[in-house]
């Protein structure tokens, strides 16, 4: 047995009081005043050993309640396994407050159970010891030490976040902050599910930090998410029906029956189907609607599923132009097939220049620019073309049969593309198309069909394996071949498009959907969600405001709804709205909202009160929806002595456990209580025992 404050036990040197006491205690006799004899019969003989034998056991339960009081105070114990560190403690909590923890144990959410346990350690301590606080947000106000009283005040404070960590980052932040303290004594608790995804303990190596692990269990462990949300083409065209790629996940271990799936879009919820998914594994279901007017446009995919909530809702932004803009850069005329070739879609509006008269300035307003057999390429169209590619604009490129070999080879490098050879007027045949390629991807029914490719009566030899091969040759070189650039592409054909030395123009079932999907490829479709969490960088047109102002805003916003039949209206409305980091780069501007963005939802950007630039769909991280948890008496597997587990479910209060784990076993208590039973004997034998 040891002792917390071995000095108290100085404090015995008072049992001698009571023994003093006993030892000089006279008895006075008291004067009885009586008139007859008869009285005399009445008093009561008193026997000197019975007087002695209570007066010793007086003075026993007085020295003992004494001695028992004196240990309490001492604190003693009895330490199990390692020998128990004395002095001053550092002591760090983690609360998992992710939002698997909203799910049910017993009556009550994980999180207000995981809240307990953290007031049950930090009760299990002294006020003199330090604490630090932790949860998900790792917010900069919980890197430091606190006192007793503020630490049961941040706890009460932790509320469900959106954000998830890695155990072993959270526990490299509490190894951090310990640190700071001067206590030798440094003890880290983690109070979590231990998710399957997020428990990388493991990965913590400190043999010197005392770690205590403390796992919750939610009752039941049944959850349906949607993961993500795709369309099926990457560009939506006004007017036009579209499609929505929908995964959706089982995470339990029982099939689900009769997922509901609900659309919610242009201010209408409306039912697209039921799902049935096997146990542990997903679907991808198919959301289709028309698409009626360009601009902006909000859309939200859900379905029906309880306990855990936060998966249920996929949100995403998107935007359809008005028509989607070309330009056809001609080096003498133009050619008539390019502007029939686009003369039947009202949406697509082909622009016709000259390649000495460029106004380089209108680049961006632009998805596809096409070079007509121009003989020489300046290096400022280079550059410019370059920069429209990087921004996410495509180029193709037809060569003109007496082209300046240099200038085109300066492009082609700049692209990290190959040199071109010379011009060989060799007539040649068309082998393969390449349908794996977006540009030919979903364009035929039939992959295998034969179909006539086009031929060529001269052409320029490109590299050997220079880009990817759209168009190939007989001979498996490139007819016509990609070239990626960051955002955008080159398209560069081997052969001019003059009709005399290129049959392209003439085969339409190739020409026309290569001349589309290259136009639709090149509209630089922003990203349709992003999750919250994530250090994302979202970009935008940068627009000067009239006042000079250049303050860019997030606001999250909520559409109204129509009343669908037999339910009521939902208003809209604004909700937070914030600055986020911007930063300009030409005409572009570049935000990162960081640790803002709490809630899932839609989130216009503003410049003005009146005016929306973009719109952006934030979800909340899937990562926390695979509810598979780490077994309690697997947690430790791998891990050095200084990693123990605390049962929740044990039968002594945690108070009690926190405190046997760091102190032993505690027999103060128990001093207290034998203190108080010999007080209790002493005064039964004064009162009952009369001598």
């Amino acid at each position: 047995m040891q002792f917390v404050y071995p000095a108290f036990l100085g404090a015995l040197a008072v049992l001698a009081v009571p023994i003093l006491i006993h030892l000089f205690y006279f008895r006075r006799f008291r004067k009885v005043y009586f008139t007859n004899v008869r009285f005399l019969k009445e008093v009561k003989e008193e026997t000197n050993n019975a007087r002695r034998l209570r007066n010793l056991l007086v003075l026993l339960a007085r020295c003992l309640a004494l001695a028992f009081l004196v240990l309490a105070f001492a604190q003693p114990f009895i330490p199990q396994g390692a020998e128990v560190k004395k002095g001053e403690k550092a002591v760090s909590v983690f609360v998992d407050n992710s939002f698997s923890m909203g799910t049910l144990s017993q009556n009550a959410p994980l999180l207000e159970l995981a809240k307990q346990r953290a007031r049950d350690i930090v009760q299990a301590f002294r006020p003199e010891d330090r604490f630090q606080v932790l949860s998900n947000d790792f917010e900069g106000r919980d890197q430091r030490l606190i006192s007793k009283e503020d630490a049961l005040v941040r706890i009460d404070e932790i509320q469900l976040s959106p954000t998830s960590r890695d155990l072993d980052k959270a526990l490299i932040r509490q190894q951090q902050c310990l640190n700071t303290g001067k206590q030798e004594n440094k003890i880290a608790f983690v109070i979590s599910d231990y998710q399957q995804n997020v428990n990388t303990i493991r990965n913590f190596k400190d043999t010197l930090l005392d770690v205590y692990l403390v796992p919750m269990r939610a009752v039941q462990e049944n959850n349906v998410s949607i993961d993500s949300v795709w369309f099926e083409n990457p560009v939506q065209i006004l007017n036009q029906p579209a499609n929505l790629l929908v995964k959706v996940s089982n995470r339990s271990d029982e099939d689900a029956e009769e997922i509901r799936l609900t659309l919610t879009h242009d201010n209408q919820t409306k039912p697209v189907g039921a799902l049935k998914i096997p146990a542990r594994s997903n679907r991808i279901d198919t959301v289709s609607f028309n698409i009626l007017h360009p601009g902006l446009h909000e859309a939200k995919i859900s379905v029906s599923d309880y306990p855990v909530q936060f998966d249920d809702d996929y949100y995403i932004t998107f935007s359809v132009a008005q028509q989607i803009n070309l330009l056809a850069i001609n080096g003498l005329t133009p050619n008539k097939y390019l502007g029939s070739a686009f003369a039947g879609a009202g949406y697509l509006k082909l622009d016709q220049a000259d390649a000495r008269a460029l106004d380089y300035s209108r680049f961006p307003n632009y998805n596809l620019i096409i070079l007509n057999e121009v003989s020489n390429i300046s290096s400022g169209l280079a550059q410019e073309l370059k920069t429209f590619a990087d921004n996410g604009g495509n180029v193709l490129i037809f060569p003109a049969q007496n082209a300046d070999q240099g200038s085109y080879n300066s492009l082609l490098g700049a692209f990290g593309s190959g040199a071109m050879g010379a011009y060989e007027p060799t007539p040649r045949q068309g082998g393969q198309l390449n349908t794996e390629e977006f540009v030919f991807s979903d364009v035929y029914l039939n992959k295998s069909a034969n179909l006539r490719l086009p031929n060529t009566q001269g052409n320029y030899k490109l590299a050997p394996n220079s880009g990817e091969h759209i168009i190939s040759y007989r001979d498996g070189s490139a007819m016509l071949a990609k070239f990626p650039q960051k955002s955008g592409a080159l398209y560069f054909c081997a052969a001019p498009l003059n009709e005399q030395v290129n049959d392209l123009v003439r085969n339409a079932e190739i020409f026309v959907p290569m001349l589309f999907k290259m136009a639709v490829a090149g509209t630089k479709a922003r990203q349709i969600a992003y999750f919250i969490g994530k250090d994302e960088v979202l970009e935008a047109n940068h627009q000067q405001a009239a006042s000079g102002e250049m303050v860019y805003k997030l606001r999250q916003f909520k559409p109204a709804l129509q009343a669908a039949p037999g339910q009521a209206a939902q208003a809209g409305g604004d909700g937070a709205e914030f600055i986020p980091e911007q930063r300009i780069l030409g005409a572009k501007v570049l935000l990162t909202p960081g640790t803002q963005v709490r809630d899932a939802g839609w989130y216009q950007l503003r410049l003005r009160s009146d005016s929306t630039l973009a719109e952006y769909a934030y979800n909340f991280d899937r990562k926390e929806s695979d509810l598979s948890y780490t077994d309690e008496d697997k947690l430790t597997e791998g891990l050095s002595a200084n990693f123990k587990v605390l049962a929740t479910n044990a039968a002594a209060s945690f108070t009690q456990v926190v405190d046997e784990q760091s102190r032993g076993i505690v027999l103060w208590r128990w001093c207290l209580i034998f203190a108080l039973l010999f007080l209790a004997l002493e005064v039964l034998f004064l009162r009952l025992w009369k001598v």
